[in-house]
């Protein structure tokens, strides 16, 4: 790995700034050879996502491997919001550990399982590439009004399954605690799925584990930028600012509304999604002197 520290650190979401959440691919060439050229000039890139480590694997490590990684770069995926991880390299994805503590209960995850296949199959589908948490997704051949309105009742129903186990559970401002007081899972919705997950679980809980990775590898740049489409993408952010870095966030998507936070929040123009990603990682390239 070379000795001089890179001037600039990457934690990228996958879905949106990165992958097309209408395709759920890398639909634009130019993000994956930016992604390639930033890597080999000792950019760390931290892939900090709600996905599987599977469906990084297939749709993000697979291409990037197939254009030409380099062999000296720092590259890590956290999966899951934190709950699966694993270091990427010029051959592909290093061993994803998982931490099973984050985990639903096997008999909550099979009755929601039912519950998509016997109700909703029509609108959605259930991510069997999981590993700790639970994500329903819109079908790719369903038009986005038609499952936000299934998605809407499913989520009630699976809130309901949640307190019939006897879990503790938030879901918006509805809160349900376990016979202890405890509320140890979270029903969170996107635009395109529906995840329920361990409150442990987050963005800025993702972004250390990446640090550390990274940090084993050589000094860490001071100056970072973060992209996501959602809310709790600025989380990654958060944990920066937090940490002492140089930090600012680009929004991809932001009519869902852009947060009040104490470093600068970037859009780029009428840019949204993975065109706006495209345009932030080729603005990079050039500004580093690698186009």
């Amino acid at each position: 790995m070379p000795e001089t520290v890179s001037p600039l650190g990457l934690l990228l979401d996958v879905d949106g700034p990165i992958a097309s959440p209408d395709t759920r691919t890398i639909a634009t060439p130019s993000i994956i050879t930016d992604l390639i050229t930033l890597a080999g000039a000792n950019v760390p890139i931290g892939f900090i996502t709600g996905r599987s480590a599977q469906f990084i694997s297939e749709q993000v490590v697979a291409p990037l491997v197939a254009a030409g990684l380099p062999r000296e770069m720092r590259m890590y995926g956290v999966c899951e919001k934190g709950a699966v991880w694993f270091p990427i390299t010029d051959s592909g994805m290093g061993e994803v550990v998982i931490d099973a503590s984050v985990a639903l209960p096997d008999p909550v995850v099979s009755r929601i399982r039912e519950l998509v296949a016997t109700d909703y199959a029509d609108t959605m589908f259930f991510d069997e590439t999981k590993l700790a948490m639970v994500s329903v997704e819109q079908r790719t051949d369903v038009d986005r009004a038609a499952y936000h309105a299934a998605q809407a009742l499913f989520e009630d129903a699976a809130y309901t399954i949640m307190i019939d186990h006897g879990l503790g559970v938030r879901f918006g401002d509805r809160v349900s605690p376990d016979a202890e007081g405890a509320v140890p899972f979270r029903i969170d919705t996107t635009i395109i799925s529906t995840d329920i997950e361990s409150v442990d679980l987050d963005k800025d809980h993702a972004a250390k584990r990446a640090l550390a990775f990274f940090a084993e590898g050589g000094p860490l740049p001071r100056l970072w930028r973060s992209v996501g489409d959602s809310r709790s993408d600025y989380l990654m952010a958060d944990h920066l600012h937090a940490a002492g870095y140089e930090v600012a966030h680009v929004d991809v998507r932001p009519a869902d509304g852009i947060l009040e936070r104490p470093y600068p929040v970037i859009v780029e123009g009428d840019l949204i999604h993975d065109e706006a990603g495209a345009a932030f990682l080729g603005y990079w390239v050039q500004k580093l002197g690698l186009g």
